[in-house]
């Protein structure tokens, strides 16, 4: 990344002394600690037009103390990606398991966020996330994403295929109305210290979607880290029962089998992921033995 250097002198005031962390996947996550000393991180994506929201609710929800990064600097494009900084917040572990104590747990923490975001105004960050897209108006089931559309769709076992349609089939039909809400609600973007939650990260995947939908997303993807799967259908259960309960409203039938129905959507894109690189089937493996009670509930 040869524009960081002059980028942070640029929109920080000072140039990078060292590289303390850098992650790439669908972006570029660069730790730095400053020649003035100050410690930041860079954060670089394609630009998709969804940025500027997600920063802006970012910065809304750490002014209101939820535990998140506080963005430093304003979206910036540089070479067609959209590129901000924000203050760094090392420390604290992941939380593992996908037992229904761990669902419990961390749908107090959604439950939190949700209701935050719901005193946060920003235009709606569309396109949604691409493993969220399940609303995209694109041909065909999937929404297109050039480097996974270019492979052998053969690859992809017929029973995950399936369970996206009918999943997605009952998602549209939904006419329930949208809210703002994280989309990438992993074990892997949460960090706990001593019991509480530390820091929420991840906020470049916000999504305007029904809240059941969020919701049920969250209630499939708690407990994933590295390779992503599915909990335990008690687990999405006790997470979708806490979080109503700390919402203090309980979901209607629609809303329940929109949130059953959101949660295998995820799965079905990494299960998909999995089959097009030739990666062990660990999503895929989970959507074949959960996806009928999955759907039942989901009335898909």
């Amino acid at each position: 990344m040869d524009w960081l250097a002059p980028w942070c002198v640029e929109h920080l005031g000072a140039g990078p002394a060292e590289v303390l962390f850098e992650r790439t996947s669908l972006s570029a996550v660069v730790g730095l600690r400053l020649a003035d000393g100050r410690e930041v991180v860079v954060k670089a994506r394609e630009d998709d037009g969804r940025a500027d929201s997600c920063v802006a609710a970012q910065a809304r929800l750490a002014e209101r103390g939820f535990p998140c990064a506080r963005p430093i600097t304003p979206v910036t494009i540089v070479d067609a990606l959209a590129v901000h900084a924000e203050e760094s917040l090392p420390g604290g572990e992941m939380l593992r398991g996908d037992s229904p104590d761990v669902a419990v747990r961390c749908a107090k923490v959604f439950a939190r966020l949700m209701a935050e975001l719901a005193y946060v105004t920003v235009a709606p960050p569309l396109p949604n996330p691409r493993w969220a897209r399940w609303d995209h108006q694109d041909p065909g089931l999937w929404p297109a994403i050039g480097f996974l559309d270019e492979r052998d769709q053969r690859a992809v076992p017929a029973h995950v295929v399936d369970t996206a349609r009918r999943a997605r089939k009952r998602l549209l039909a939904t006419d329930l109305p949208c809210v703002l809400g994280h989309a990438d609600f992993e074990a892997q973007n949460l960090r706990w210290q001593d019991g509480e939650v530390l820091a929420v990260h991840d906020w470049d995947s916000l999504a305007w979607q029904p809240e059941a939908a969020l919701v049920g997303a969250a209630s499939g993807a708690f407990a994933s880290a590295t390779p992503p799967t599915l909990p335990p259908i008690e687990s999405s259960e006790a997470f979708l029962t806490a979080y109503q309960d700390l919402r203090g409203r309980r979901f209607t039938t629609e809303e329940q089998e929109i949130a059953w129905a959101a949660s295998l959507w995820t799965a079905a894109h990494n299960a998909r992921w999995e089959a097009l690189h030739g990666d062990p089937p660990v999503s895929g493996e989970a959507v074949r033995a959960q996806a009928a009670e999955r759907l039942r509930r989901a009335g898909a």
